[in-house]
């Protein structure tokens, strides 16, 4: 079967979905096609230039079919789009927050990020919003991938690490320095990642939205 992107890029995602980044390089996914690593540089110049690649075809799963007519619905769904993307392609979340991805694909989602804020506040504060969203989004996906990861590293579930990890934590609270945490650890309602997720996004959009209704000063 003849090479082009198509398959390159596919090819690499699968890699990727198996071993994370580390995993793709041009001779890896040249040896996964059959094909001789020179060939591909026909398509692709730099394994930087397939990243890109990869992270543009993975934002055609964040795009929904329809784009809702309400702002705050529209980033939800995006949101929480994005999130479920993550959590098929872990890697991605290494390569989020950079700069723009300018591939068709990640441009279809700024654009319906950007359309969906249209017309409620000037250019700026429209931008400002899309920015303090997409900032919360990389760093809720981030912290729950490093928790993945750190569940097949070390074999343990979040529950089984909290118990291992429990008479260190409990010495610790018992010298009195961390109040606080204290009062964290023993009232506080530890709550899944997904419903952490919602609630954070909830919070941050509820902010955008005191923005886009403030009266200009």
């Amino acid at each position: 079967m003849p090479l082009d992107r198509e398959r390159i890029v596919a090819a690499a995602i699968a890699l990727a979905d198996e071993g994370g980044l580390e995993a793709v390089s041009l001779r890896k996914v040249a040896a996964r096609l059959n094909a001789g690593p020179m060939r591909l540089y026909g398509y692709i110049s730099t394994k930087q230039e397939l990243f890109d690649l990869m992270v543009d075809e993975v934002h055609a799963e964040i795009l929904p079919a329809e784009q809702p007519g309400d702002w705050r619905e529209a980033l939800r769904i995006l949101a929480h789009r994005t999130r479920q993307a993550a959590l098929r392609h872990v890697w991605l979340a290494d390569l989020l927050g950079g700069r723009p991805t300018l591939g068709p694909n990640g441009m279809a989602v700024t654009e319906a990020k950007l359309a969906a804020l249209d017309g409620s506040a000037d250019i700026d504060t429209v931008l400002r919003a899309v920015e303090t969203v997409s900032s919360y989004l990389t760093g809720a996906i981030r912290r729950e991938i490093a928790n993945l990861r750190a569940e097949r590293v070390t074999g343990l579930s979040k529950r089984e690490w909290q118990r291992a990890s429990g008479p260190h934590l409990t010495k610790m609270l018992a010298t009195g320095r961390f109040p606080a945490l204290t009062k964290a650890v023993h009232d506080g309602t530890d709550v899944e990642a997904e419903t952490s997720f919602a609630t954070g996004l909830d919070w941050v959009l509820d902010a955008v939205a005191a923005k886009l209704t403030r009266p200009p000063a």
